[in-house]
């Protein structure tokens, strides 16, 4: 009698090697950098800005001048929000164009394959299954038969 097989388990991904280990730290390092640089520009940008502002507000200060900064101000801020929106845009169009040339290859794919499947599926049933079932249909009604005429015991 053969035994069953246990199921497999699906094979884990081999660990990284010590250069792709190295190469992966290298890259966090440099997101990490560019993060703080980012954050460090930004701040230095509100402070300078808080400098101006408070230099701005001295008694001897025209109320002029600070609506001239705040203009100023709200102009930088739709510069910054124009240019949020363009790389918005291209990152659609990043999307889109994953979507039309990656994802919809695949779904191709995997339909042709489902559809495959079904024709196998229907042609094994037809030709495999069903004369198979028959013959196991006749096989028991013979050996019923052969046990009703005595000459095959239980």
């Amino acid at each position: 009698m053969a035994t069953p097989l246990p199921p497999q388990q699906p094979a884990a991904p081999p660990p990284p090697t010590p250069e792709e280990l190295a190469a992966i730290r290298e890259a966090e390092r440099k997101q990490k950098t560019i993060t703080a640089a980012i954050i460090a520009g930004i701040v230095a940008f509100l402070l300078l800005l808080g400098v101006a502002i408070f230099f701005l507000l001295q008694p001897a200060t025209p109320t002029d001048k600070i609506r001239d900064v705040f203009i100023i101000v709200v102009a930088l801020e739709s510069l910054v929000i124009g240019v949020a929106l363009i790389v918005l845009v291209v990152q659609l169009a990043s999307l889109i164009n994953l979507l039309q040339n990656e994802v919809r290859p695949i779904l191709h794919a995997t339909n042709e394959t489902v559809n495959t499947l079904r024709g196998t599926a229907e042609f094994l049933g037809e030709n495999v299954v069903e004369p198979v079932i028959k013959l196991n249909g006749y096989l028991a009604g013979l050996t019923r038969m052969l046990e009703l005429m005595g000459l095959k015991k239980k």
